[in-house]
């Protein structure tokens, strides 16, 4: 025995062949992948398949099919096997292959005359007499029934021309999103909403999950921009805190300058909840915190606007404007401006929050998961109000333009809203003319281009002679400059 025993060990692999690359190839979205697969995958990883009437997992998330890119570990098993496995590896590869040999042969032994006979065959007989038999003679068929045309193959379906016999059909190619499995199918039928047919059209396979991810290249680049962004912003803000008495910083109100450069900031994290799988509560936020926040932005530029007109009105002998002048007049515009978007926002919560949904036939084989806006009117209405206010500013600013240089950045102001309304009015048809996660990039590009165009066009200047050119960062330089002027 033990002899046996080590001759037997000796004499084959313990390997399967194939069995590894098969392992290396498996992929859920894969038409090989199937219900053992997808149980395995789910319990691996900790997540779920999308399938028709799931709803949204509560305790895990989607499996998209890249979770094994970043968790390799888990993708571990036993290569090798022990002797019995070995033997029943073999007896079940020996009985397919004789299976095959005697549906390709169809046995020349007729079933009542000779069914002991082939009764008494061993499986490895009949493949020897098969293979014996297709050297010799070729391979045994039977002779196909009288036909017009060749069987219709899976994914296509039978359809008679008018006035031609029954028999004589011609084959169809399954229209979009149809497949059959049988050969000389009557008709195609349609694959679940969360599938799609493979190129043959002969099985249904999952379609991917589709939204911005943070892993891939278009996620990374917005994600860096961002964090960039958020960088820049908070460097600005720092400088200013550590020169707030100098004259250029006092200039223009540099509460007012705080207060924007941290809306600035805060609008940059808000792009934060467009990227990635939306859920509900990022549903809920993003489109409000981004509205509320940019509207606070845009309200601290209307007021700078607003008090550089009035500090030269003030300077006119007579003028009431000097009466308007102060922490009130700002105070109320910083406020009751962003309080009018978060009115609108929270009745568009309360009447028609928007939630997550999944989008099955806008992109084929993909379901796209992402926020339906609850009410398209409250979502165009936030951006419409936020947009009224950046051209108030732009048309005060654009009127103010001319006014002496020392203490007037009008200028920049209103460079910086034809910015801001440039990228705004482009977004939307930009925005209606994508789908999926290249609408959410849009929306994020957008959020930060305009965030930028507030930031550079605003506050660069003045960090470049605050920094670079500190001479001109005095009071007699601007007393000088402004009795020049």
């Amino acid at each position: 025995m033990t002899l046996h025993g080590a001759f037997h060990f000796s004499s084959h692999t313990r390997v399967v062949p194939g069995f590894e690359p098969f392992l290396r190839a498996l992929h859920p979205h894969q038409p090989k992948g199937d219900v053992f697969l997808h149980e395995w995958w789910e319990r691996a990883f900790r997540c779920e398949f999308l399938r028709s009437g799931n709803p949204f997992p509560q305790s895990r998330k989607w499996c998209t099919g890249r979770e094994m890119q970043r968790d390799p570990r888990k993708f571990l098993f036993q290569l090798s096997m022990s002797s019995h496995s070995y033997h029943i590896y073999n007896a079940v590869y020996l009985v397919a292959h004789a299976l095959h040999s005697l549906f390709s042969s169809k046995m020349k032994y007729s079933p009542m005359g000779k069914g002991k006979k082939f009764l008494n065959i061993r499986p490895w007989q009949v493949i020897a007499t098969s293979r014996s038999h297709e050297r010799n003679q070729g391979p045994l068929v039977t002779k196909p029934h009288a036909r017009c045309v060749k069987r219709c193959s899976p994914g296509h379906r039978r359809r008679v021309p008018e006035g031609k016999p029954v028999c004589c059909y011609k084959c169809s190619h399954c229209e979009v999103g149809m497949f059959s499995t049988s050969t000389d199918a009557a008709h195609c039928s349609p694959c679940p909403q969360d599938q799609y047919p493979n190129r043959s059209h002969d099985r249904c396979i999952p379609k991917k999950i589709h939204f911005l991810f943070h892993e891939e290249t278009l996620g990374i680049l917005l994600v860096c921009l961002l964090l960039l962004l958020c960088l820049g912003t908070s460097a600005v803000l720092v400088t200013f805190i550590k020169y707030d008495d100098t004259p250029i910083v006092k200039a223009n109100n540099r509460d007012l300058s705080y207060i924007l450069l941290t809306s600035l900031l805060f609008c940059f994290l808000c792009s934060f909840l467009f990227i990635g799988q939306p859920t509900k509560i990022t549903c809920l936020l993003r489109q409000a915190a981004f509205g509320i926040t940019f509207s606070l932005a845009v309200s601290c530029v209307l007021a700078k606007t607003i008090m550089v007109v009035l500090v030269f009105m003030a300077i006119k002998p007579g003028s009431m404007a000097s009466q308007l002048l102060g922490r009130p007049l700002t105070t109320s515009i910083v406020l009751v401006c962003p309080l009018i978007q978060a009115a609108i926002c929270v009745v568009w919560l309360l009447t028609s929050p928007p939630f997550p949904h999944l989008d099955f036939h806008s992109l084929s084989g993909e379901i796209i998961v992402e926020c339906n806006e609850g009410s398209v009117t409250f979502f165009y209405t936030v951006l419409a109000y936020m947009g009224f206010l950046a051209l108030l500013s732009f048309l005060v600013a654009f009127l103010a333009r001319k006014l002496p240089d020392s203490f007037n950045e009008a200028k920049f102001i209103t460079f910086s809203m034809l910015v801001f309304c440039s990228v705004w009015v482009s977004f939307v048809p930009a925005y209606l003319s994508t789908k999926g996660k290249y609408a959410v990039a849009v929306e994020v590009f957008s959020i930060l281009a305009s965030g930028a165009g507030l930031l550079g066009c605003i506050f660069l200047p003045k960090c470049y002679i605050i920094v670079l050119k500190s001479s001109l960062n005095s009071k007699d330089h601007l007393i000088r400059k402004n009795y020049n002027t």
